[in-house]
């Protein structure tokens, strides 16, 4: 004869258990790649650029043609006041 009265609590059922702690696993485990991830990224960053060190002597080379130019300019502009000035002295 049923009472209605309610039996002792009945826990999760195992099956329900298990997929829990599956679960439980998976997510530790992806937490620790992400985690290690992170260090990987942190580490990479603080690395200079590869690329870096091309485009400093890109730069380098650059600024040596530039410094010859203006020496060539300065050099040149000094040939043609001279040019000019002995016009003048022989035009007198």
């Amino acid at each position: 004869m049923s009472t209605g009265a309610p039996g002792p609590p009945r826990g999760p059922e195992p099956s329900l258990v298990q997929e829990l702690l599956a679960e439980r696993r998976e997510l530790k485990v992806a937490n620790e790649r992400l985690r290690l991830e992170a260090g990987d990224m942190k580490a990479a960053a603080g690395k200079p650029d590869p690329r870096l060190r091309a485009l400093e002597e890109e730069n380098r080379r650059l600024r040596e043609q530039l410094a010859a130019a203006r020496e060539e300019r300065d050099s040149l502009r000094e040939g043609v006041q001279e040019a000019l000035q002995e016009m003048k002295r022989a035009s007198r």
